[in-house]
């Protein structure tokens, strides 16, 4: 089926491994017409589809929330490891900013399609024995109640950096060679994050008939066969 629709995306987390690759397969692709990302600090890319705003408080959006208006889609990629982190400061950075950024695009963009990057193993019922899992679990939930024309939970396993990025994690280039294996013998547990970049952006022109995304879900929308 056709789609022709042009879209105008908000990207969070550019400044990331993972935001860093959806951003450049928005930039990259025909029917993405408009890039805003809100980084912390100027990510010094120039693409004549991209918009910037530099922002230092994410808990605070009020002075830039009416440049949040009329946007198709956040897909929102911020994100921390819970590895050493307390478990107060893993669930403000989490769920809080999470659900303070979404609750504000939510009231200016009621006819957004909203795609966070969750995580395999992500505890929906919140009940579970893993902390991080029990947060991103309640993270999910909560964005699923807002309203949002859509709001799809992406559950990535292994993710495959883009080559030539700034952002990749230096522990990937050294795990790199299992990639081809990992699909091998377990497909859906492992995507490139060029396929989930452009997972979303189908997600956004199509629809889909679930909500959680799991590394299937993810391949099959970007229309690589496994």
């Amino acid at each position: 089926m056709s789609n022709t629709r042009q879209l105008k995306v908000i990207v969070t987390g550019a400044s990331g491994m993972v935001g860093e690759g959806v951003m450049h397969e928005c930039l990259q692709h025909p029917q993405v017409e408009e890039v805003l990302v809100i980084n912390r600090r100027p990510s010094g890319i120039v693409h004549p589809k991209l918009k910037e705003i530099v922002h230092q408080d994410f808990f605070n959006l009020s002075p830039i929330a009416d440049q949040l208006r009329d946007y198709d889609a956040c897909y929102f990629c911020l994100g921390v490891s819970s590895v050493g982190m307390a478990k107060q400061q893993y669930y403000r950075l989490t769920y809080t900013l999470t659900m303070h950024v979404a609750e504000t695009l939510s009231r200016r963009n009621s006819n957004m399609i909203f795609c966070y990057i969750s995580g395999a193993g992500t505890d929906s019922s919140e009940q579970g024995r893993s902390a991080w899992a029990r947060v991103k679990g309640k993270t999910e939930n909560d964005l699923l109640k807002l309203p949002f024309k859509k709001v799809y939970a992406f559950r990535p396993g292994f993710i495959k950096p883009t080559k030539g990025l700034k952002h990749g994690h230096a522990f990937y280039r050294y795990i790199n060679w299992l990639f081809p294996i990992g699909r091998a013998l377990f497909p859906s547990g492992f995507c490139t994050l060029a396929e989930l970049g452009r997972a979303m952006i189908n997600i956004t022109l199509y629809g889909y008939g679930r909500q959680i995304i799991e590394g299937k879900d993810i391949i099959a929308l970007a229309g690589t066969p496994i």
